[in-house]
């Protein structure tokens, strides 16, 4: 299965209760729908996914599956700190409609690649889906190493890593490595033009939420085979997608929401509202996305 396009990676919108808005929700997945994204990514850490119960994230799976077109692309985040976790929430995301999950190293255990090998193989050999691999070890203080990749590069439901490092050269490194084997998704979204000049052919895209025409509009230019205008627009994207690597994502991918017309409330604790300097720095490095043309 080749997976291609802006994939938002969706925040979960709560009301003034702190209850999951499923009309906030709605809209918000019809704008992005407008703005030309190809699939859905719910549930993942930009959805704020610790924080919610397991009643709550199925929820919002079903209300994701349910919203979806045919031709749309079901990507369910199905993480857990431990690997009985994730196998009960995967079964439960299959029986929903999802065919393919996002999974991450278990939070907050830091296994070896011994560890991660036996935990992605235990899921797989538990539950008939797709994974495509999150590596992420600015926040799960460990990398999906080549001694894992290499152990599980051949397996057929084992599609894609979705690379979130910062780091290009294990962009190129996997791109290279598991050319034809493992597709290399987008994951590190302030260089995410490199990564399309070394194969990714997707985006799980985050920042797609409050920025969706303009990094829907950067992929389909790349698309085209127009580089100089591609890289023009990844200058305008930059300093907004530089701001939100800086902290706070998920509370500024919300306040960008606010900014683009479309509120989706606050984060859940314990992430905090963001102080004014934190969301003036990143109004004014949204400005030239805004009202995109």
């Amino acid at each position: 299965m080749k997976l291609q396009g802006v994939m938002p990676a969706l925040v979960t919108p709560f009301d003034s209760a702190g209850q999951v808005d499923f009309s906030a929700l709605g809209a918000h997945m019809s704008n992005l729908r407008a703005a030309g994204v190809s699939g859905w990514v719910p549930c993942g850490s930009s959805g704020e996914y610790s924080l919610m119960s397991d009643e709550e994230r199925d929820s919002v799976l079903r209300f994701v599956k349910d919203f979806a077109k045919p031709g749309e692309t079901l990507i369910a985040g199905t993480n857990a700190p431990h690997t009985a976790g994730v196998i009960a929430n995967t079964r439960r995301a299959r029986d929903i409609g999802y065919d393919i999950v996002l999974l991450a190293v278990p939070f907050y255990t830091k296994p070896s690649q011994s560890e991660i090998i036996r935990h992605f193989n235990a899921v797989l050999d538990a539950v008939d889906v797709k994974i495509v691999l999150y590596s992420y070890p600015g926040k799960d203080g460990v990398e999906i190493g080549y001694e894992a990749l290499d152990a599980m590069a051949d397996h057929p439901r084992v599609i894609a890593i979705k690379e979130s490092s910062g780091s290009l050269q294990r962009a190129i490194g996997i791109a290279t490595r598991y050319d034809g084997r493992i597709q290399l998704v987008s994951g590190s979204d302030d260089i995410a033009l490199d990564f399309m000049l070394w194969g990714a052919d997707s985006w799980i895209c985050g920042p797609a939420n409050c920025m969706a025409r303009a990094v829907c509009d950067l992929d389909r230019t790349f698309r085209s085979g127009d580089l100089a205008k591609a890289k023009a627009i990844m200058a305008r994207l930059w300093p907004a997608m530089n701001c939100l690597e800086a902290g706070k994502f998920v509370q500024k991918l919300k306040y960008g929401c606010e900014l683009q017309g479309t509120p989706v409330g606050a984060c859940r604790l314990p992430l905090g509202p963001l102080a004014d300097d934190e969301k003036a720095a990143f109004a004014e490095a949204m400005q030239p996305i805004l009202d995109w043309k």
